[in-house]
């Protein structure tokens, strides 16, 4: 797996015949907004990813969090006819969160163990600073007959969790807003709070401010009280909870696990315990 790339780094590689790009720009306020801004500018050769329609699955009443990882057989269908193949250069990006690109290169780089997956250094906005060409064009590429291993072990239940509470081994890691975590707000799920147990540490504290991921001495400070545990990585869907695990693979940390259902599956099951404050 590979890390970070630099918008001026892809610009000389753009015409690497193996290269794939992809925009994963998405809102959860406006869904349709990402794929609408692809349509007006984009790197050259991207790919638009959807958060909900392309890297996720259907949502199934009382049973699934808001962004459940798509069936496996599906997601291949979708990066065969995309025309990744094993030794395809993928190459991530989006607004400058990291958050939806963070997403993707873990479903390609953890999940299905591709061995060529980066992302952009600062995203959409860090390549436009640098004055670097967009287009509006949609490419086309010949399909694949890409057949990657899903690592099953990348991931946990809503009961490996819960099994997991009070586990001196276990350090469970809640990637939102310190005021979503205490139960102070809760602008999306219909409960407020976090699992027991869990540590804050907000995804976007990963980032300095101009929107670059922490440099490795200071986010290595930042994972430090955790890194002789396994880990589990969780936030509202199971999306930026990503954005926690690249940073932590990023320093070298063993890889953690991604509880993919999160607090919107948690919640789904009234017996299983929610804490609020710190």
């Amino acid at each position: 797996m590979n890390g970070l790339i630099d918008p001026a780094d892809l610009a000389g590689r753009l015409e690497l015949s193996n290269l794939r790009i992809f925009d994963t720009r998405f809102s959860l306020q406006n869904v349709d907004e990402g794929r609408e801004l692809y349509s007006q500018e984009h790197i050259p050769g991207a790919i638009y990813a959807d958060l909900e329609k392309d890297l996720s699955g259907e949502i199934i009443a009382g049973r699934t969090g808001r962004h459940p990882l798509p069936p496996l057989d599906d997601f291949i269908a979708r990066l065969q006819h995309w025309g990744i193949t094993e030794s395809t250069q993928i190459v991530i990006y989006d607004e400058g969160s990291h958050a939806m690109a963070s997403r993707l290169w873990w479903m390609l780089a953890v999940w299905l163990g591709h061995k060529h997956v980066s992302i952009v250094h600062g995203g959409l906005a860090s390549w436009k600073d640098l004055g670097l060409p967009v287009t509006r064009l949609v490419p086309e590429y010949l399909p694949s007959t890409y057949a990657p291993v899903c690592d099953d072990t990348a991931t946990v239940t809503t009961q490996d969790v819960f099994s997991s509470l009070g586990s001196l081994g276990v350090c469970l890691l809640d990637a939102r807003g310190e005021a979503r975590f205490r139960g102070e707000e809760e602008p999306i799920d219909t409960v407020a709070g976090h699992i027991p147990g869990a540590f804050c540490l907000p995804f976007a504290e990963n980032l300095d401010g101009s929107s670059r991921f922490l440099d490795k001495d200071r986010l290595n400070d930042r994972f430090a009280f955790c890194q002789d545990k396994q880990v589990i990585c969780y936030c509202g869907s199971g999306v930026t909870a990503c954005h926690n695990i690249f940073a932590m693979y990023l320093v070298g940390m063993k890889m953690p696990k991604l509880y993919s259902g999160s607090w919107s599956e948690w919640i789904l099951d009234h017996d299983l315990p929610v804490a609020t404050g710190q």
